[in-house]
């Protein structure tokens, strides 16, 4: 199942993402039962126990119906926003997760033995398609990450990673856009993560009970066409019940709650001489399971 945030005819809402088009969630069972149960917000959402078995019996229903096309919006009608497009706390982002990118950052002896952990702020987020400003005002060194990130549905604290995976409502795809000249003169990574922009997120959640295996996925980023990184998350140094397991630890993950699995080799910097992205770069990152995130950098207006 996929479910994102929706943009059409002047309304934002929670919709499913099938072949056929978008179903916009609420409009659809007004039309099934005169009731518009759900949250216009994805989080809201998934805070209620029994949401996805209520879209599960609302498919089901037009799935019966004999014109079921006149409940679906054809996707190039509709702008697919981010689906958490202001998450409610920090995404959290695990650092140097990849033996090959640990070392194209530093050294071997920059493998970390323990889950590194920073975060970039909620304002960073955008959508599919959308437009990643290049911030020439305050950064000459750009760059692309692309990852598998984690959305959290269910509160949870001291989780036991035996217990993790069902914790996670779904998965979709982040770009971890950072300003590397930032990190390196502020020496932490915050404000070189949360450039307005920096986290392109989408283009929907798959739903968690449709990729069995979080740790075994093909992941892939092209710039301009080019291949950058490609890698698979079997190659995670800490796997993602790991992740989940630390993270708890002392702290309450909640519905929500945003995780970016940590980047493959291949990023900007890591080349010699480092490529760095500029204004008309078009950065598209594949998750297998998942889908394709693409956007494109622009100059500041």
């Amino acid at each position: 199942m996929k479910l994102t945030t929706v943009a059409f005819d002047d309304k934002v809402f929670i919709g499913l993402v099938e072949e056929a088009g978008i179903l916009a969630l609420n409009d659809v069972e007004e039309k099934h039962t005169g009731r518009r149960p759900y949250a216009e917000d994805l989080v809201t959402c998934m805070e209620q126990e029994d949401f996805l078995d209520k879209v599960s019996d609302l498919v089901n229903w037009v799935e019966e119906q004999n014109d079921k096309a006149e409940f679906y919006i054809p996707m190039e009608k509709v702008k697919l926003l981010a689906p958490i497009p202001k998450p409610r706390k920090n995404i959290f982002c695990v650092g140097k997760n990849y033996e090959e990118h640990a070392i194209e950052m530093g050294s071997k002896e920059d493998i970390p033995e323990h889950v590194m952990v920073f975060t970039k702020a909620p304002t960073t987020v955008i959508g599919h398609m959308d437009d990643i400003l290049e911030h020439s005002e305050v950064t000459n060194e750009l760059d692309y990450e692309g990852e598998l990130a984690i959305v959290i549905g269910k509160r949870g604290k001291g989780i036991e990673k035996e217990e993790a995976l069902g914790y996670i409502f779904g998965y979709t795809i982040l770009n971890d856009i950072t300003a590397r000249d930032l990190q390196k003169k502020h020496k932490q990574f915050f404000i070189g993560k949360s450039l307005d922009t920096s986290a392109p997120m989408g283009p929907w959640i798959v739903t968690s009970d449709s990729i069995p295996n979080p740790n075994e996925l093909t992941i892939t980023t092209t710039v301009n066409g080019e291949i950058r990184q490609q890698s698979n998350t079997k190659h995670f140094i800490f796997p993602i019940e790991e992740v989940i397991s630390v993270l708890s630890k002392g702290m309450t993950l909640e519905p929500g709650d945003i995780i970016a699995t940590g980047t493959p080799a291949g990023v900007g910097k890591g080349f010699n001489p480092p490529r760095f992205l500029k204004d008309g770069d078009s950065i598209e990152i594949f998750v297998e399971g998942i889908g394709t995130l693409l956007n494109k950098v622009v100059r500041d207006e």
